[in-house]
């Protein structure tokens, strides 16, 4: 019986195939159909949990993918991918020598041989559409394979080049994230922090996958808390809450004089009747 394979190659492309008769395991290292050719990759899910995500990329219109896994790699193909990874700094260089001739508002951001060097892609960023029929004839005169230029967005380049983030750490999309979602700002909303995009943003200049991390656990517990602005009958009578701090569970709370208390979070529902709904609040 036919089984599903997760196979990703360099940086954080991966590909999903068909294999029969193998026995792989996540971390192995195997030979796939490519175009006009072979490829070589590493297995990184198996069976049902590749079949998932498979399905919610959107990459699987069919029941099993065309594409198979041919075989295991012998040590003589990992060596030959050895020396294509060591080649294709080499194939920086010489690209971008061919961007500034042509004039292309493009950054050339990495390049990948396939295995039987049938094949050579280059990944590149760009602020608007470039039109690179010119550069690929070029470059396919150079390097004598097939070319093709695929534009990649800045978080998908922090992902192939890498880095190290601002908690000192190698960053999360070039080593294990599986999948690069998008981040919106409210998630720094919901967590309090400060909105200064210098204080948020990753290495990529965007906003940091890590602000997904920890925003569920911050929307439950602020759930226990009354919200900012709203007015509670205290023991003291009417108080609006103007601040709360999930961390040491207190509220801090403003009567109409102004005066000013923080009160523990279980003191205060034992003031209001222990509930915060509508009838423990009101709009002031």
């Amino acid at each position: 019986m036919a089984g599903f394979a997760e196979v990703r190659f360099k940086g954080t492309r991966k590909e999903y195939f068909a294999y029969e008769g193998l026995d792989l395991e996540p971390g192995a290292a195997v030979i796939v159909e490519a175009d006009r050719g072979e490829d070589l990759g590493e297995v990184t899910a198996l069976g049902s949990i590749a079949e998932r995500k498979c399905s919610s990329s959107g990459g699987c219109a069919t029941p099993l993918p065309e594409r198979r896994v041919l075989r295991l790699a012998t040590e003589s193909e990992l060596a030959k991918r050895t020396a294509n990874r060591e080649d294709e700094g080499r194939v920086r260089t010489e690209t971008r020598k061919l961007v500034l001739r042509h004039g292309l508002k493009m950054k050339v951001t990495e390049a990948e041989w396939q295995l039987d060097r049938n094949k050579l892609i280059i990944y590149f960023t760009a602020e608007r559409r470039v039109d690179f029929r010119e550069l690929v004839r070029d470059l396919a005169r150079t390097f004598r394979t097939r070319i093709e230029l695929r534009q990649i967005g800045v978080r998908d380049e922090a992902a192939l080049l890498g880095g190290i983030g601002r908690c000192g750490r190698e960053l999360c999309c070039s080593t294990w994230l599986p999948e690069l979602k998008p981040v919106s700002l409210q998630l720094a909303k919901d967590q309090r922090l400060s909105l200064n995009p210098a204080q948020i943003s990753g290495c990529c200049g965007r906003l940091m996958c890590c602000l997904q991390y920890e925003h569920d656990t911050y929307v439950e517990a602020r759930r226990r808390f009354p919200r900012e602005g709203r007015m509670l009958r205290t023991a003291r009578g009417e108080e609006r809450v103007v601040a709360v701090d999930i961390w040491r569970e207190t509220v801090t709370l403003r009567d109409p004089s102004g005066e000013r208390r923080t009160v523990a979070l279980a003191d205060l529902r034992e003031e209001v009747g222990g509930r915060f709904g509508r009838r423990a609040e009101r709009e002031s």
